[in-house]
């Protein structure tokens, strides 16, 4: 069972990996292009998700820390 979870885990980390290094690529894409990405505006995104933590107050704080945590590597 331990295996199953550290194989789970360890998936998901990669997975995330993935993504967050796809993720300048894309930026750097609509800026290059102008064009959307997988039909998704990847800075339109990332804005309207800055602003709903702007404007969340204190809990868009409190939000945006526990989403930060699960990126810092312990």
């Amino acid at each position: 069972m331990e295996n199953v979870i550290k194989y789970i885990t360890g998936f998901f980390t990669g997975l995330g990996a993935v993504l967050l290094a796809v993720l300048p690529v894309t930026i750097l894409w609509t800026v290059l292009t102008g064009g959307s990405v997988f039909g998704m505006d990847v800075i339109a995104n990332l804005t309207s998700l800055v602003n709903g933590f702007g404007t969340g107050g204190f809990t868009g704080l409190v939000v945006l820390l526990i989403v930060m945590s699960f990126f810092v590597k312990k």
